[in-house]
């Protein structure tokens, strides 16, 4: 392929050369020779201070969203360096997105399992596909490590043509506000796209909710594209309510919620091991069962049903898929040695999450009747969002019968200091807490504190395996600490059972 080939499509203010181009990346350090340099500007670097390492490694064309051209080197210059990314990626690579049916999930919560049921139900009804999202890639069989909810554009057309390659004819990828307003999906033709809900998070980046709920809106307007030919909407969300009124008339709306929309669920049972309850939709009546506990997993259900249905996947694979999935990983996983209280990891990092996470737990201490708390460990991110710390204590609160606070992934500033924010709101709670800012002790703390029958629940991190700390990412695993605490408390005798969910 050569320059100009590697460029149709793309917006470019000025132009020369053309070379063979062998590869191209954004990163100088994996540049090689025969590539193409894209510079771009990164969240916390310029791309275009790396060019002369780019050039030293070999590159022999630039495509540059500032640095004016060098007359000794092939060089575009662009408005928009994430666009150009994005075309050159889908150009180099064959644009593997438009031989994809693909459906992509944004909200605040509930991407991830609803994102892994669809899946589920898409290989129920016979079909490969590819998964994208915050916990693992897959591409049929093979899981891949996730560095980023959405990669950029480079990683994610490597992705989708890797896909081809395995046979896939459909892709499932969650799709976040981070990557809608950088751009990263430039020029992928969606299919479908779900809206799961919207609720204060990444405010840090984006600094209101409006400009949140508008980086959220882009995916059902077309970034590049023509909108989505389906959209699915949780109706029961007022922002879900706005996005309906932003559809175009040609697009199919598929509306969701638990007691309103095309569908819906009637006699929901929330039992020991499970959930049960009648999906309502447009073409009948199903009986759904599901090991996933909680009404916040009968949303779930619902809303990766509709997107099936807009897929043409039959009610059967739905239901089998349903019954089928176990486990979403760090989403209500349990912790199991045997012990007689139950100990829950998840993934709930915002206010909403948490209340949603404690409201499970009281479901599951209800149903199982007799003597039993919940005791929740939690803490808040670093560098992100101030204002909903103490918003997120007092829902830990509020959910719980005992609360320690501790440190999330503290990043680069000091964990108590994060903690006193969060500790307000924990207070107007009246819930008793205690304050351990080291993770791995406050677990132990609140394993020690559990009494036969209580529910001990650890959020923030779900399927994390490092903290990220000033000092930089170290391992960390909540499953792992849990099961060292539950040991130490005397459960290794017992036999351990596999981590599932109920």
């Amino acid at each position: 392929m050569d320059f100009l080939q590697l460029l149709e499509g793309a917006e470019y203010l000025a132009q020369q050369g053309n070379p063979q181009i062998a590869g191209l990346d954004y990163d100088s350090r994996r540049v090689q020779p025969g590539w193409c340099f894209v510079a771009i500007h990164g969240e916390t670097t310029d791309g275009n201070g790396y060019i002369d390492a780019a050039l030293s490694a070999g590159a022999v064309a630039v495509v540059s969203d500032s640095s004016p051209p060098r007359p000794d080197v092939a060089w575009a210059q662009v408005p928009h360096g994430r666009r150009a990314l994005a075309r050159l990626s889908a150009n180099f690579y064959g644009r593997p997105a438009e031989r994809l049916s693909i459906t992509g999930i944004t909200g605040t919560n509930g991407k991830t399992t609803t994102a892994f049921i669809l899946n589920a139900m898409l290989r129920a009804a016979g079909r490969k596909a590819a998964l994208v999202g915050t916990v693992e890639y897959r591409i049929g069989d093979e899981v891949l490590p996730a560095p980023h909810t959405t990669p950029e554009a480079l990683e994610l057309n490597q992705l989708f043509a890797r896909a081809l390659e395995a046979g896939c004819t459909e892709a499932v990828m969650e799709v976040s506000s981070h990557a809608l307003e950088q751009q990263r999906v430039y020029g992928v033709p969606f299919d479908v796209a779900v809206f799961t809900n919207l609720t204060r998070d990444h405010l840090d980046y984006h600094g209101t909710m409006e400009q949140y709920f508008a980086a959220k809106t882009v995916l059902f307007t077309g970034l590049g594209t023509e909108p989505p030919r389906a959209a699915v909407i949780n109706v029961e969300d007022e922002y879900g309510q706005r996005i309906v009124k932003l559809l175009k008339k040609q697009q199919e709306l598929i509306t969701y919620g638990i007691n309103g929309g095309d569908f819906r669920a009637k006699d929901v049972s929330i039992e020991r091991n499970g959930t049960k309850f009648t999906l309502v939709t447009p073409d009948g009546q199903y009986p759904i069962w599901s090991p996933l506990l909680g009404r916040v997993n009968v949303l779930n259900l619902i809303a990766a049903s509709a997107a099936a249905y807009a897929r043409n996947v039959e009610p059967r694979a739905m239901v089998l898929a349903a019954d089928e999935l176990a486990q979403v990983p760090g989403r209500f996983e349990r912790v199991d040695l045997g012990q007689p209280f139950t100990v829950i990891v998840d993934y709930a990092h915002t206010d909403d999450a948490l209340r949603n996470l404690t409201a499970v737990a009281r479901e599951f201490l209800a149903l199982r009747g007799g003597p039993g708390r919940v005791i929740t460990v939690f803490g808040c991110g670093g560098d992100r969002d101030r204002s909903k710390r103490p918003l997120m204590g007092e829902a830990a609160g509020a959910g719980s019968d005992f609360v320690v606070l501790t440190s999330d992934n503290p990043r680069s500033e000091n964990p108590l200091d994060i903690m006193n924010d969060a500790l307000p709101g924990l207070q107007r709670s009246g819930t008793r807490y205690t304050l351990e800012p080291d993770r791995a002790k406050a677990i132990a703390l609140a394993i020690h504190e559990a009494q036969g029958g209580d529910v001990v629940l650890i959020a923030g991190k779900g399927h994390e395996k490092v903290q990220v700390t000033a000092a930089g990412a170290i391992p960390f695993d909540d499953i792992e600490v849990a099961r060292n605490a539950l040991r130490d408390t005397g459960y290794a005798t017992i036999q351990p059972t596999q981590s599932t969910k109920s």
